[in-house]
């Protein structure tokens, strides 16, 4: 076993068969909503718990503006007549001679919000835009 946990600062972003660069992405997350359930008839006076449903988290995507980059604009306008585009994004952890360690692999994605970049003339920044993304499932692979 290692003595150091992974850094999560080296990663890499694949989306419809091309790898993006992003800076940050978040909401990698699954969780069970939970069941109460009590009979009537029970002696004992509370609830008993089950797992129910599985819930997911949006996933965001956060990247700096690049001049003639309109990969998420183009994506977000895929939306027409109740259809939309759906893209597998696969999320990597990266080892320090960039070979994944860690895979998730998230599936039926599109995006449900696009934040564009404020603008202040006094701030020193890199611009950035930010694309919610909804999906329909995510696993966690250790290669």
């Amino acid at each position: 076993m290692p003595d150091f946990p992974l850094p999560k600062f080296h990663f890499s972003v694949e989306w419809g068969g091309t790898q993006i660069g992003f800076q940050e992405v978040s909401g990698l997350n699954k969780e069970l909503e939970i069941l109460e359930y009590r009979e009537g008839s029970s002696p004992e006076y509370f609830k008993k718990k089950m797992p129910g449903m599985h819930k997911l988290s949006d996933l965001t995507l956060k990247r700096g503006v690049f001049h003639n980059d309109d990969e998420f604009y183009q994506w977000y306008n895929t939306v027409a007549l109740n259809t939309v585009e759906k893209r597998d994004i696969t999320v990597s952890l990266l080892n320090e001679v960039h070979e994944p360690v860690i895979v998730w692999k998230v599936k039926d994605c599109f995006i449900t919000s696009l934040k564009f970049t404020d603008l202040k003339s006094e701030e020193n920044a890199i611009a950035i835009t930010e694309a919610v993304i909804a999906n329909h499932g995510v696993t966690q692979e250790h290669v």
